[in-house]
C-alpha cells in the first residue's frame, strides 16, 4: 500500500511535536506543560493511525470490488481490529 501525503504530513508534524517536547524537557520546562504537549502528540499519532487505517480500508474495498470478491465484511473487521489494537 502506498501511504498518502496526508498521513505522511501528519506524522512529520507529530515528529516536530516530539522534538519540541524534548527541547522543553532539556530546558527544564514545567511538568504540566510537557504533559500537555505529550498528550497533544499522542492525539496526533492516534489521528494518523485512523487516517492510515481508513485509507487502507478504502484501498482494499476498491480492490475487492474491482476483482469481484465480496470480502468487505472481513476487510472492515480487520480495520476495526487494527484500530482497537492501536489503543
Amino acid at each position: 500500500m502506498m501511504y498518502n501525503d496526508k498521513s505522511i504530513n501528519r506524522l512529520k508534524r507529530a515528529e516536530g511535536q516530539i522534538k519540541g517536547i524534548l527541547r522543553m524537557m532539556e530546558e527544564g520546562k514545567d511538568c504540566k506543560e510537557v504533559i500537555t504537549q505529550l498528550s497533544a502528540a499522542r492525539s496526533a499519532i492516534d489521528r494518523t493511525i485512523a487516517v492510515i487505517v481508513s485509507s487502507n480500508l478504502e484501498h482494499c474495498l476498491r480492490e475487492s470490488i474491482e476483482s469481484g470478491k465480496d470480502d468487505s465484511s472481513k476487510l472492515v473487521e480487520e480495520a476495526v481490529t487494527l484500530l482497537v489494537k492501536s489503543r
